[in-house]
């Protein structure tokens, strides 16, 4: 009791660091990157500044750049030039994410290389794998997109891919992919579920980037409600049963609750810090209202304290930067 016990006697200022509980580090943080088969040059995303689509050409110095400034890992993310209810373009062996980590395995052999898994960015219609209308209204087919996933999940794992991501939220999506990867002799590639992502409003800036809007109804019937935790928590602990290899909640920001719960469950977790959670912080910084690096900083210490391990952010490279910058 006060006075006996003053808290803030281990808050003086060369005090500080010897105590700090939760320490974030560049080898934290993941850089998520829009690899555009349609464009030859940068495209800034007018929704995400300080973020642009990228040119196959340009995506080694790219990574490259990301490898100096001290981050470790990339996720990539694919934008098609063609697109078709059967997303084939995303499983075939010249598409535009295969290429592009080729491309990038051979420039920077040491960078972490994650591929997103899924079916938005590459089917006519934006939803994440094949349609059926067998229902009273078009809805997503579970059982035959586990069959699209999968082979999507393969030819990543052909052309280099170090970690395969699915965030399609499909049921049994993780034992899908296992199989099809062990079959095919990748018993040895992680797999990083999205196995809790939210039908979160914080999306939109993301769908521009990746020209993934749907032309139809929404994604809640395979996305989780915001609303429900008990749920949320047995999507991640179905897929950890199914043998992923490290769990993700998605968003971040506003889900660490749930963030603090799967951790419970003993594996890696990581949390993506979306398109939406970026823009707001960049939209009040820009207005003044603000202060970016600290802001920014402070949402990622508070992710990585509520458990995750890895931390995708469009912050990356900058938070590394102020990260040394502080050293």
């Amino acid at each position: 009791m006060f006075p006996e016990t003053r808290l803030r006697r281990l808050r003086q200022r060369r005090i500080q660091p010897l105590v700090r509980e939760t320490e974030l580090l560049c080898t934290d943080l993941i850089a998520p990157l829009f690899v555009d088969e349609t464009i030859l040059k940068p495209v800034p995303i007018t929704s995400m500044p300080g973020q642009s689509k990228i040119p196959l050409g340009e995506i080694a110095r790219v990574v490259k750049r990301l490898y100096d400034a001290g981050i470790r890992a990339v996720i990539l993310f694919g934008i098609p030039q063609v697109k078709d209810s059967t997303a084939s373009s995303a499983f075939d062996s010249d598409g535009i994410i295969q290429k592009a980590v080729q491309s990038v395995r051979s420039t920077v052999p040491d960078m972490v290389v994650i591929t997103d898994v899924c079916a938005c960015e590459y089917t006519d219609h934006g939803h994440c794998g094949i349609i059926t209308t067998d229902g009273e209204y078009p809805d997503l087919d579970n059982d035959r997109s586990l069959e699209l996933i999968a082979r999507i999940a393969v030819s990543h794992a052909r052309s280099g891919a170090d970690i395969i991501a699915p965030s399609c939220m499909l049921d049994g999506q993780v034992q899908a992919i296992r199989q099809a990867l062990d079959a095919e002799g990748f018993s040895n590639m992680p797999i990083l579920s999205y196995s809790t992502k939210f039908a979160s409003a914080l999306y939109g800036p993301f769908r521009e980037a990746a020209n993934s809007g749907y032309s139809f109804g929404d994604r809640t019937t395979y996305q989780m409600n915001p609303a429900n935790a008990r749920e949320a928590f047995r999507e991640s602990e179905q897929d950890f049963s199914e043998g992923a290899d490290i769990l993700m909640v998605k968003p971040a920001g506003f889900y660490l609750d749930i963030l603090k719960e799967i951790r419970t469950l003993g594996i890696p977790v990581a949390a993506y810090q979306v398109s939406g959670e970026y823009a707001m912080i960049k939209a009040a910084a820009e207005r003044g209202w603000i202060d970016e690096k600290n802001v920014a900083l402070e949402s990622l210490i508070c992710i990585k304290r509520a458990g995750a391990d890895l931390i995708i952010t469009y912050f990356a490279e900058d938070a590394c930067r102020w990260l040394h910058e502080k050293r």
